[in-house]
């Protein structure tokens, strides 16, 4: 898939653009504050019906205007394919092919993305959020029914938590009893989220391991572990997996009811990353951290091939220029004339590789994109 056409309306410090873009790899080239990574955003928002900049998605909109709105027209394998985003202080509204979505969850898919930007080397460093996030939103990319889990799962979340600050409180058997209610019905939602995720990052395994073997010249051996708050695992199956969370939301129910918050399921789960037998983000060098999280973002793009039969899009936000000379050949090597790719950068010089020599360039100044070559 790639992505034919963009237009963008009222969005950040764009008035109106329209962009046409070719299926290999195209680069934003201009100063900071220009507007390179609000183009970048704006596919971005096209892609997942949100920013992986800010949860708000009113500051989308350019200043002083009612509304803003993102289109693309997208060359896929059995057709085009017509997507818009529109933002208002009301609220958003997702079409595809002209039609009205009812839920954002039918929307999302239908334009795959792997995003590489500096704050993705947090996936590595960062905090288990980072993490969780990533899962997430790689899942539901592949898998829109993931997504209702999730929604599902962190609105129960929502009202449990409230419950459990009430009963911090004071405690009544009516609030007792809705909180058995409420444990069963998230306890429901959470063991369908973990096993996806098992069976998620089982698969990325397979892509990452050889990826990272690769990018090391076969000297460090990546390993990918889901750390649980429930004593579970993969090779359970869902009654016996039920059963565990049962057993933890019982052992800890006392001490949720003390702290007024719940202790225990996939919002406070994590990811732990080893190389060679080290977990690499309390152990690792810089280096290795980043050739780690290289290794996960490029698995992620083969994964998505091998699970909607085409490549996803890919945007490499100011990146390139974090990266050393071999990463970013290795990087750029695995791209090269098969993934349609987002540049931005404040410069190419320095940057000696065929993809981007035959790249097309685009000049970026004060909210307007101009084609160069």
């Amino acid at each position: 898939m790639y992505l034919e056409e963009l237009q963008i309306k009222n969005y950040r410090n764009y008035d109106s653009e329209v962009l046409e873009f070719k299926d290999n790899v195209n680069v934003f080239i201009g100063e900071n504050a220009q507007g390179k990574t609000n183009i970048m955003e704006a596919i971005y928002v096209l892609g997942f019906a949100k920013s992986h900049r800010t949860p708000r998605d009113k500051e989308l909109i350019r200043w002083d205007c009612e509304y803003g709105k993102i289109e693309g027209r997208v060359q896929k394998r059995n057709g085009p394919l017509s997507l818009q985003i529109v933002i208002s202080q009301k609220g958003k509204k997702a079409k595809y092919n002209h039609i009205e979505q009812r839920r954002l969850t039918d929307y999302i898919g239908a334009l795959n993305i792997v995003m590489f930007a500096p704050e993705d080397l947090n996936l590595v460093k960062g905090s288990p959020q980072v993490r969780r996030r990533f899962i997430d939103m790689e899942i539901g990319q592949i898998s829109p029914l993931y997504l209702h889990h999730l929604n599902q799962y962190q609105k129960i979340l929502l009202q449990r938590n409230h419950l459990l600050r009430e009963l911090q409180r004071k405690r009544t058997n009516e609030n007792q009893i809705m909180l058995d209610i409420l444990t069963e019905q998230l306890i429901e939602q959470a063991t369908k989220i973990v096993q996806k995720r098992y069976q998620f990052l089982d698969m990325l395994k397979g892509w990452a391991v050889p990826i990272h073997q690769g990018i090391t010249k076969e000297k460090e051996l990546l390993e990918i572990q889901y750390k649980s708050t429930v004593h579970v695992s993969d090779s359970l199956d869902m009654t016996k997996m039920i059963e565990e969370y049962n057993e933890k939301f019982d052992k800890i129910k006392e001490k949720e009811m003390e702290r007024g918050t719940t202790m225990a399921g996939p919002h406070r789960d994590d990811l732990v990353l080893y190389v060679n037998g080290k977990d690499v983000q309390t152990y690792g060098s810089q280096g290795q951290q980043r050739t780690t999280a290289l290794s996960l973002k490029l698995a992620e793009i083969e994964l998505i091939k091998a699970e909607v039969g085409e490549y996803p899009l890919l945007l490499l936000d100011d990146v390139l220029s974090e990266l050393d000379d071999s990463r970013q050949s290795h990087l750029l090597n695995t791209i090269e004339g098969k993934v349609q790719t987002f540049v931005t950068t404040t410069s190419v010089e320095g940057i000696e590789h065929n993809t981007l020599k035959n790249a097309s360039l685009f000049d970026v100044h004060q909210g307007t994109a101009t084609i160069v070559k």
